[in-house]
C-alpha cells in the first residue's frame, strides 16, 4: 500500500473520518484513548498489507523495549540499567543487521557453493527485508536511549508505547520521531478543529504533488 495509491487515499480517508467522529463523540480523555486504539489497529493493518509477518517483527521489538524502559525506570542500580540498554541495542541492531546483510551473505555462500559444483535450497536465499525496519529499529532505540539517559519516563501504557512505534503515517517512510517529541502527543489531549484539517490535507496533497509530479 503506497502512499499515492487509491489504496491507501480510501484507508486513510477511513481512518480520519474514525478519527474525527470519535473526537466529536465522546470526551477529550476518552476519545484520546480510543483514537489512539484505533490508529494502533490502522497501523497493524496499514504493515500488515505488505506482509502480515512482518507485524511479528515490529510486535516483538516493541515488547522488547518497552520491557527494558520499564525496567530501568524501576532500578537505580547503574549497572543493571546499562545491562538493559545493552540487551535493547543487542536486539533492535541483532535484527536490524541480519535482515540487512543476511542475503548478501546467502547469496556469497551460494556463489561459493556452486564453484563446487552445489546448490543452496531455495529457503536459504529467501531473506526479504521488512519495510521500513530501519525507521522503527531506531525509532525504539531512541526511546530506551532517552530513558537510560533520564531524559525522559517510560510510559506504562503498553498500548500507546507501541503506536508510537508503529504509526502508519511514518512506519516506512520516515521522518524517525524522537519520543520526547512524539510520546507527549500521543499522551495528550487532542481536538480536531476544521483549521487543522485543511492545513494537514494540505501539506498530504503538497506532499503527494512532490512525490509524484516534482
Amino acid at each position: 500500500m503506497f502512499f499515492n495509491s487509491l489504496d491507501f487515499a480510501i484507508f486513510l480517508t477511513l481512518c480520519v473520518s474514525v478519527y474525527c467522529a470519535l473526537g466529536l463523540a465522546l470526551s477529550p480523555a476518552a476519545a484520546r484513548v480510543t483514537q489512539n486504539r484505533v490508529l494502533l489497529i490502522a497501523s497493524y493493518l496499514f504493515y500488515a498489507a505488505w506482509d502480515w509477518r512482518f507485524t511479528l517483527l515490529i510486535a516483538f521489538s516493541t515488547v522488547v523495549d518497552y520491557a527494558v524502559a520499564i525496567g530501568m525506570d524501576r532500578t537505580d542500580d547503574a549497572r543493571r540499567r546499562k545491562l538493559l540498554v545493552s540487551i535493547s541495542l543487542a536486539v533492535n541492531l541483532g535484527l536490524l543487521a541480519f535482515f540487512k546483510y543476511a542475503g548478501f551473505f546467502a547469496e556469497s555462500l551460494r556463489a561459493l557453493f556452486l564453484r563446487f559444483g552445489l546448490e543452496l535450497p531455495e529457503f536459504a536465499l529467501a531473506i526479504v527485508l521488512p519495510v521500513g525496519l530501519s525507521f522503527y529499529t531506531f525509532q525504539t532505540l531512541s526511546y530506551t536511549i532517552d530513558v537510560y539517559r533520564g531524559l525522559l519516563r517510560p510510559t506504562r501504557s503498553f498500548f500507546d508505547f507501541a503506536l508510537y512505534v508503529a504509526f502508519f503515517p511514518q512506519l516506512v517512510a520516515g521522518p524517525i520521531e524522537r519520543a520526547t517529541t512524539f510520546l507527549p502527543q500521543i499522551l495528550g489531549n487532542r481536538s480536531v478543529t476544521l483549521d487543522k484539517l485543511t492545513s494537514g490535507s494540505w501539506l498530504i496533497f503538497w506532499g503527494i504533488f512532490k512525490k509524484v509530479v516534482i
